[in-house]
């Protein structure tokens, strides 16, 4: 189940849908511009699966992104 997969591991999917999910997720994202990497929207999607709550994951997200500008802006 490693991130660099980028499949969703759901047994009900064959690898072709599997990739497809991926894709359109890929997509979604690029259009909202979230600014995550293919790999790191694997990582969320596999977090999700396993249950980790998708709204405290991206609470987590924003504030790691909050503190990494921070500590890249001048004086950080």
């Amino acid at each position: 189940m490693g991130a660099e997969s980028g499949q969703s591991k759901d047994p009900n999917l064959s690898l072709a849908e599997q990739r497809e999910v991926m894709d359109t997720l890929q997509q979604i994202s690029a259009l909202l511009n979230t600014g995550l990497t293919p790999e790191m929207l694997s990582t969320i999607v596999q977090l999700c699966e396993l249950g980790v709550n998708p709204e405290a994951l991206a609470s987590v997200i924003r504030e790691l992104r909050s503190v990494a500008a921070a500590l890249e802006s001048p004086g950080g």
